[in-house]
């Protein structure tokens, strides 16, 4: 096989950095964060979720805003509209000791983790944007029995889908893969420079 020319080197090297960072499958993730604002507790939801993976079990109306740390529940969104139920997760049974709370204010969709299944929007398609709240007035963390920490449900290859709850102020760890992504494209920018160093070394003087 011919050798590359030279000049041809810095862009092939650079060429399959880019390949390999667009060929990297990347992590979907849905995450609720609930935390104290003022004297009510608000449960803030965004992201999407990948539903591949997981299986359909039923379609049902009205899941209004709720939570139950004793049974892993926290829905969010403002109730009434259809849902649909999917299964085939792994993930924590509870995140506190608390009993059932209906929340007394939600909006944006309907999601949330119920017990051993996903909650999403009746049609939603896998990827797209979700958005939600819930408002529980005059509660803390301590009301609804939440206990503060990280907590996720997680599906898929490599188990790279996954919903997340944080309670409290406890920091979200990063998207899975994330990391590997950058890092691979950034080492791939280091080769190319120090190969372009190196090809600047050992042009000919003319």
């Amino acid at each position: 096989m011919k050798a590359l020319p030279k000049k041809l080197l810095p862009l092939t090297l650079f060429g399959i950095a880019v390949t390999s960072l667009f060929s990297v499958r990347p992590a979907q993730a849905y995450t609720v964060t609930l935390e104290q604002v003022g004297s009510n507790v608000v449960a803030t939801g965004g992201g999407a979720l990948d539903l591949t993976g997981l299986t359909f079990e039923q379609n049902f109306l009205n899941a209004p805003p709720q939570i139950q740390a004793n049974f892993s529940l926290m829905i969010t969104g403002p109730g009434g509209a259809n849902q649909s139920q999917y299964v085939g997760f792994t993930g924590p049974t509870h995140f506190g000791s608390g009993d059932l709370v209906f929340a007394d204010t939600g909006s944006g969709d309907g999601v949330g983790i119920f017990g051993t299944s996903i909650i999403v929007p009746q049609g939603y398609i896998s990827g797209a944007a979700l958005s939600s709240s819930a408002t529980f007035n005059n509660a803390t963390l301590a009301s609804l029995g939440a206990t503060p920490g990280f907590y996720s449900w997680t599906w898929g290859d490599g188990e790279n889908q996954f919903f997340a709850l944080e309670i409290g102020s406890v920091g979200v760890p990063g998207v899975p893969d994330g990391g590997s992504t950058v890092s691979l494209l950034g080492c791939a920018l280091l080769g190319l420079a120090a190969l372009r160093r190196k090809l600047k070394l050992l042009k000919p003087i003319s």
